[in-house]
């Protein structure tokens, strides 16, 4: 079965098709690498912000973690979002923590006081000193951008839009489930992966493993014989038909597409997935360490409702495919530090199907060229 949106724009895939080996294990382990990724890969590319359900009204905000600093995105009285760092311009306190709502941003430390579109409203005792403008302060903003309600940032104001980096995604996963932008959350889980987090998305990224080592996704989600992955930009296109087994009950009727797989990785931290119902959840990986990758599985029902066979679903992928990678991610990290290990070939598939590492290869290939500092 042909993937959505594949017939205009599937990326030249000829890179990712040619004989090569998996990426040097130094990648994985050397904190020194790591620290050049977030100066890199992770500081010029897009990363999930929120959901802009969870930012709603004036004042709300959500904070969270991007290359090692804290932002926090926030909802302005017009109705705009505004994603800023979470840094204090008087002397560098972070401002705010969590989430909640605030009619003004108030410094911890010695209450300097911004607006919800980072301008400074007072600063106690500095009117009229020499050298204070208040006009010339501002809270620094970051690039945020709404992906069908999702809520997205880039630390590199010169980075191309959504739209140019994942070509054809948009509109790919608007087709495949129509009623995505209705959608809010229901669940979130929270995990930690004892890995690199490269090894993390090249893992979800590969289904050669889905039979050996996933039995109730093998069995109970997809048809693994029919699983392909197909590059649109800079994004991977997953998509299966659904098990005739399935264990949880679709309503076939409520998507063109209800009997079918799709995951839409986004590089380099985040995918939708849609299992067969149609029931769509997010991977939102946020390393931390060398070794370390905390992530959230998100749960989305239309209008954040509550569903059983949502909770159904999340409980079981917890229980077994998540559970099951993370086992598996845990050993490539401890067996990619063995001083026996010698990277080994990929297993590449021109017609780019289930058992096929193309897909590594690719993230492979906008590594390096990200740690280069090309797009």
């Amino acid at each position: 079965m042909a993937s959505i949106g594949a017939s205009d724009d599937v990326t030249d895939a000829t890179p990712y098709i040619q004989p090569q080996r998996a990426m040097d294990p130094a990648v994985y382990l050397d904190p020194t690498i790591f620290d050049r990724e977030r100066q890199t890969v992770l500081a010029t590319t897009w990363q999930y912000a929120c959901h802009s359900s969870q930012v709603a009204e004036p004042g709300s905000y959500v904070t969270f973690d991007v290359a090692g600093e804290s932002l926090f995105t926030m909802r302005h009285a017009d109705g705009s979002v505004r994603t800023f760092y979470n840094v204090c311009m008087h002397r560098g306190h972070e401002l705010l923590e969590g989430t909640g709502v605030r009619r003004l941003i108030v410094c911890p430390y010695h209450a300097w006081t911004y607006r919800t579109d980072g301008s400074l409203h007072k600063a106690p005792f500095a009117e009229g000193r020499a050298g204070f403008d208040a006009q010339q302060i501002c809270l620094t903003e970051v690039r945020t951008e709404n992906f069908l309600g999702f809520l997205f940032v880039n630390l590199d104001e010169a980075a191309p839009a959504m739209d140019v980096v994942y070509s054809g995604a948009r509109d790919a996963m608007r087709e495949f489930l129509p009623t995505i932008e209705a959608m809010r959350p229901m669940e979130v889980r929270d995990f930690v992966a004892d890995s690199n987090w490269k090894i993390a998305v090249e893992n979800y990224n590969e289904c050669y493993h889905c039979k050996n080592a996933h039995p109730s996704f093998s069995k109970g989600v997809v048809l693994p014989d029919s699983y392909t992955i197909t590059p649109m930009g800079h994004c991977l296109h997953h998509h299966a038909t659904s098990s005739p087994q399935q264990y949880y009950e679709i309503d076939l009727d409520a998507s063109p597409h209800a009997a079918e797989y799709a995951s839409f990785y986004l590089w380099p931290l985040f995918s939708f997935q849609v299992y067969p119902g149609p029931v769509l959840n997010t991977f939102c990986w946020r390393p931390d360490r060398v070794d370390r990758t905390p992530f959230t599985r998100g749960w989305f029902t239309p209008n954040g409702a509550n569903s059983e066979v949502v909770r159904t679903v999340a409980a079981e992928d917890a229980a077994t495919t998540v559970a099951e990678d993370l086992d598996l991610v845990r050993s490539v990290q401890r067996g990619l530090a063995s001083r026996g290990y010698r990277p080994g070939p990929l297993i590449i598939d021109p017609e780019m199907g289930l058992n096929s590492e193309h897909t590594v290869a690719a993230i492979k290939s906008w590594y390096q060229q990200a740690m280069l500092g090309e797009s």
